[in-house]
Order: structure tokens, then sequence, then C-alpha cells
């Protein structure tokens, strides 16, 4: 490829110019053969090569055809290929946002957020109308924050969540060392009097407090930014990859627990 032709001159339109340049003004027909551009696309290659403002055209009869100046040619050819690079530039970045986009892991589209501390009523609330939904099993890991608090302070929480099981409920409940030190003694009572089938198993550290219910939604325990002994609230998600990731980390947690209460 000529130079002008990488400044985005066809090798028609390079010929044509060049030859404006030795010939000086010439009618269509004169460049035609001086150039050996073929007659049927001489008036193409003109008509181009002036609406792109590299010719100009005297008016006269016939009509004579005049190069202009070779440092403007340039510069304008300059400033063509320049904003068509930029163009494609646009074109890229924009191709380039859109594959990140998509490359990126899609945010679960059904989920909710509840805010509330340890204890509170409304917490206590919205953990038993959770675990009404229910059906089949549900499975419970517990850790911070509840591991600082007082059995005072999770008691309504703890009712409230076996309040709301129903009736032949399968519920696997792993606690955290620490959490047992808060449980009271009359915890295994507790257990054994209600009417769902409870499991409890302990392992040295739960990192997150979170739950499953029946493989289609599990609920996490957000930490409170601001006090380690407490949440700022729960978040619940119904999308099945991360329900299912989290049941997988579950039952690594629950095959290398031991049983609590037997």
């Amino acid at each position: 490829m000529t130079e002008l032709g990488e400044l985005g001159l066809s090798s028609y339109e390079e010929k044509v110019y060049r030859t404006l340049l030795v010939t000086g003004a010439v009618t269509a027909a004169e460049l035609s053969d001086t150039s050996g551009v073929p007659k049927g696309r001489i008036y193409d290659v003109l008509n181009g090569l002036e609406a792109r403002k590299l010719i100009w055209r005297q008016s006269s009869d016939p009509n004579r055809y005049v190069a202009v100046q070779p440092e403007i040619v340039v510069d304008r050819l300059l400033a063509e290929r320049a904003y068509e690079l930029k163009q494609e530039w646009d074109r890229y970045h924009e191709k380039a946002e859109t594959v990140r986009s998509n490359l990126l892991p899609t945010p679960p589209t059904e989920s909710s957020f509840w805010l509330g501390s340890l204890g509170s009523n409304e917490m206590s609330t919205a953990l038993q109308q959770h675990m009404r939904t229910a059906e089949n099993v549900v499975q419970a890991a517990v850790g911070p924050p509840y591991e600082d608090a007082t059995w005072e302070t999770l008691q309504s929480e703890v009712e409230g969540f076996f309040e709301g099981a129903n009736v032949g409920l399968s519920v696997d409940l792993l606690v955290s060392e620490k959490v047992v030190t808060v449980l009271p003694d009359q915890f295994p009572d507790l257990i054994e009097n209600q009417s769902a089938d409870i499991t409890v198993r302990m392992i040295p550290k739960v990192v997150l407090s979170f739950d499953i219910v029946d493989n289609v939604e599990t609920t996490i325990d957000i930490p409170h930014p601001v006090s380690d002994k407490d949440r700022i609230g729960v978040v619940g998600i119904k999308d099945s990859e991360v329900v299912s990731e989290f049941e997988q980390q579950f039952r690594q947690l629950w095959d290398d627990a031991v049983p609590l209460l037997e």
C-alpha cells in the first residue's frame, strides 16, 4: 500500500490526484486518458475527491478539474483518518464494556434485605415468618455475631425460630463452640420439646451465620459495620446458584462437626 493509500485514498483516487498535480486543469475525459482510470469510473472518482475537498472543479464548458495543494490534502486526509480511528476506538470501547459486563457474575435478582439488630422484636417476628415458609428441611449455621451476645438477647430470636417450624420439619442446627457457651443449661430441654426433628452439631468455628430453607432460599446475617457484637440485618436470596453454593458449604461444615446433644 502506498503512503496516500494508507491515508485513505484508493488506487484510482491516487492516480487521478497525482495526475492532476502534473497536468493542471483538465477535463474528465483527458484525465481518464492520462491517468489510466477507466472512463466508466472517472466521474465517480472525481465526485468522491471533490466531496472530500481534495480537488476542485472549474466552472467551464466542459468542466475542468484542479488538484488542491498537497499540504492541504495531507492535512485533510490525516483529519479523516483521525476521525475514523476515533470512531473505531469508541466502537471497541463500547464492545469492551459489553464484554466486561457479560463476563462478570450476574447479581441475584430475587433478593431482599431486612434491617434488624440481634434480639429485636422485628427480627424475631421476621425469623418466625421465615421459618413458616419451610416445608421439608432447614439447615442453619450459627456463629458471629451470636457468639458475643447474651442469652437474654438471643432468646426471642431462638424462640421465634422454633415457633415458626412446622410439625415434622427437619432442622440441622450447626453452632460454633463460642455459641455453645452462650446457650442456657435448659437448651437441651428446649430442643427436646420442639415439634420439628432437630439435630444439633458443634464445630470449632463458624465464620458466617446463615441458613438454607428447602434448598430454595438462603438468608445471611450481615455483620454490623461498627459493632462486632451485632448485625445490621439479614439478606435473603433465592437465586438457585447462590443457594446451591451455600448448601454445599453447609454440608462440608456439617460433615466436620460433632453431635452436641445425644
